[in-house]
């Protein structure tokens, strides 16, 4: 398989990451408040509950992967869902402000609020469930259970890049960091998902009309 292939996945982690959601806006305003650290380790709380549920999800999954229907269903189910969260993210994309008052809050406040928020949203098994269970179901019918792996990976991976892409926005990239500049970035990640949701819904009816 080609490098591009991979870069696809990062770009999917970054896309799925990039949507001005509470996770999001609570990174954003950590950093304002205290700096590249407090921001950076929210996105680490919330890398952890997007850790248990990919976990959870693969484990679940990985031994139904083989059946016509259950790749059917995630296909669909994950194209749906990425429309959703991409038209969401552009109707939602002026919806955010920002706010300059510094504050003092740990570190391990920090981490505990992204952790928090990801783990307990009611959407995130949803979301997990759809995206990367489509992800899964699309790696194993082409390449086989071999590629899951690094394709779980390189998802993560670009998860990671969008967290260090935010904490250095709300320090030495603070002047770039503002209303219009988000409401650009949220945009065109909402434009990103709803272009990957096409794609994972045109798989779902191309397989399931065959």
């Amino acid at each position: 398989m080609g490098i591009g292939i991979y870069l696809s996945y990062v770009f999917l982690g970054l896309s799925l990451a990039a949507p001005i959601g509470p996770v999001n806006a609570v990174r954003l305003e950590k950093g304002i408040k205290n700096g590249f650290w407090h921001a950076w380790i929210v996105g680490v709380g919330s890398m952890f509950a997007d850790a248990f549920y990919m976990l959870v999800v693969y484990l679940g999954l990985v031994h139904f992967l083989d059946t016509p229907v259950v790749q059917i269903f995630l296909w669909l189910f994950g194209g749906f869902i990425l429309l959703y969260i991409g038209i969401e993210s552009i109707v939602n994309a002026n919806k955010i402000s920002i706010s300059y008052v510094r504050s003092q809050d740990s570190l391990f406040k920090c981490f505990f609020s992204g952790f928090i928020m990801s783990i307990s949203s009611p959407l995130s098994i949803l979301f997990w469930l759809g995206i990367y269970g489509s992800v899964l179901a699309k790696t194993a019918a082409a390449y086989g259970k071999t590629e899951l792996f690094l394709y779980s990976t390189m998802i993560f991976l670009g998860l990671m890049l969008w967290d260090l892409f935010v904490a250095g926005l709300t320090t030495g990239f603070r002047r770039f960091l503002t209303s219009k500049g988000i409401i650009i970035i949220s945009i065109l990640s909402g434009l990103s998902l709803i272009g990957f949701g096409a794609y994972f819904a045109f798989e779902g009816l191309k397989a399931l009309f065959e």
